[in-house]
């Protein structure tokens, strides 16, 4: 029977995020016999803990511990620096070896704004700031204007929170953080004097929590403030508010930030705007501003949508980082829904036009889009292996070749790095952190590595 000792199932994560080991997790404790092998294509494992959580938010990196003992299990392991999908290594090859295929990729790119001026030099996505500050290799290259005065940031969620903070904090409040060497050389000279966070509804609707704008009220160079008329509130957002406890603190933090005064403005001063929608970028080559319209809320409490008023106004900004979320990729060879940005499924069940895709799942953010926390990867990913589960008796399995994709993948010359190999790395990030009595100093590019692995 599949899944008995005789014959282990099989199964192959692609992307070793936070979702791909809730997954290897929910099999083991299933008590099947099985074998994970989990891919990425990165050197690294463990996704946007790694390369998203801010480096300021140590505490929430701990959860790398849980992954650990996810890892150890004799039944798993970790294959880096391997591309699936890629045209050297398309998904179809991968399934010829194992009985069972999982993606957990992520969203591994940002949604735009699709408004003029959006390509100007100046204008990025949030998550190229994040993945530079964070050293991951995608965006090493990457050159942020930090002579400029003034910065918007569109976007109030947590991305958008935590590139305020890092723009805001002094080299002090950032040394006892793993931001790469790189950027804290960079932001030492930093010239930003105001920050604009903007959103396009208003406070009952932020996406950020009490802790999180909290703690941008508590810089040591960096004051805050919000335009009172901001806080005022139609009769829909307070019966939003009567049930949302979120907002409700939210509401009352943004109360204290209104009654700032210019005595009490610090060397950086972070402006927070409701209701308002980027229109243009503007400038010629670079960014010499920004057009906002003024909105209105309609619609039912709970459900008001942001409409335009036709009033405008421009703010004098030298950069602009878009936050309005993360996009997934299509993988080649399987069905994708472009608005989405997500694989269709069932429950975890790939679905393509003939319907369900036997063997292939999904789990995490390809699988229900980019929300959520780290922690909310358990459920998805728990839901996708129940799913699983329910389709052993019956799952359709191709004849499974006798070398394992390793072997193959050796046999083309491409060097893995194993979980023993990432020991080795996170082991020599922690030592040259403590050198500089931070918590870890990350290597920030592939070949950097691989020099490191095999000297």
């Amino acid at each position: 029977m599949l899944g008995s000792d005789e014959k282990p199932l099989k199964v192959a994560i692609v992307g070793a995020g936070p979702s791909g080991m809730y997954v290897a997790d929910a099999l083991f404790k299933s008590k099947i016999a099985v074998v994970v092998h989990a891919y990425d294509r990165l050197p690294t494992p463990y996704g946007l803990l790694r390369g998203g959580v801010a480096p300021d938010h140590q505490r929430m990196k701990s959860v790398s511990k849980y992954y650990d003992r996810v890892a150890g299990h004799p039944s798993f392991s970790f294959f880096g620096n391997v591309d699936v999908g890629s045209a050297d290594l398309p998904f179809e090859m991968l399934r010829e070896y194992y009985d069972v295929v999982v993606l957990s990729y992520g969203a591994e790119t940002d949604r735009s704004l699709g408004i003029d001026g959006e390509t100007l030099n100046g204008s990025f996505a949030a998550t190229e700031f994040v993945g530079w500050y964070n050293g991951h290799p995608d965006y090493q290259l990457r050159q942020f204007n930090f002579n400029a005065k003034s910065v918007a940031i569109i976007g109030q969620g947590n991305v958008a929170i935590d590139v305020t903070r890092i723009l805001a904090k002094s080299q002090e409040e950032l040394a006892s953080s793993d931001i790469t060497a790189v950027a804290m050389d960079a932001l030492k000279d930093s010239q930003i004097e105001t920050i604009h966070l903007i959103g396009r509804r208003g406070p009952v609707q932020a996406a950020f929590t009490q802790l999180e704008i909290q703690e941008l009220g508590e810089l040591k160079e960096c004051s805050i403030s919000v335009d009172s008329q901001d806080l005022v509130l139609s009769d829909s957002d307070e019966l939003e508010l009567s049930d949302n406890r979120k907002a409700q603190k939210n509401l009352e933090v943004l109360k204290q930030f209104s009654s700032f005064s210019l005595s009490e403005r610090k060397k950086k001063h972070i402006y927070i705007h409701f209701l308002k929608s980027p229109l243009t970028v503007m400038g010629e080559d670079h960014v010499e501003g920004l057009l906002l319209g003024r909105n209105r809320l309609e619609g039912e409490p709970g459900q008001q949508k942001a409409k335009s008023t036709g009033e405008t106004e421009k703010l004098d900004v030298d950069m602009v980082f878009r936050s309005v979320g993360y996009a997934g990729i299509a993988m080649p060879g399987l069905p994708f829904d472009d608005r989405k940005g997500t694989i269709p499924h069932e429950n975890g069940r790939v679905v393509g036009s003939e319907g369900v895709i036997s063997g292939v799942y999904v789990a995490g953010w390809i699988k229900r889009g980019p929300s959520g926390v780290l922690g909310s990867n358990k459920p998805d990913s728990t839901e996708t292996v129940q799913s699983l589960l329910e389709d052993l008796p019956n799952l359709v399995l191709a004849e499974r070749r006798e070398a394992s994709f390793l072997t193959v993948l050796k046999e083309r010359g491409q060097r893995v790095v194993s979980f023993d190999d990432w020991q080795r790395i996170d082991a020599e990030e922690i030592r040259r952190g403590e050198l500089v009595g931070k918590p870890r100093e990350k290597f920030t590019s592939l070949d950097e590595i691989l020099l490191f692995l095999d000297s």
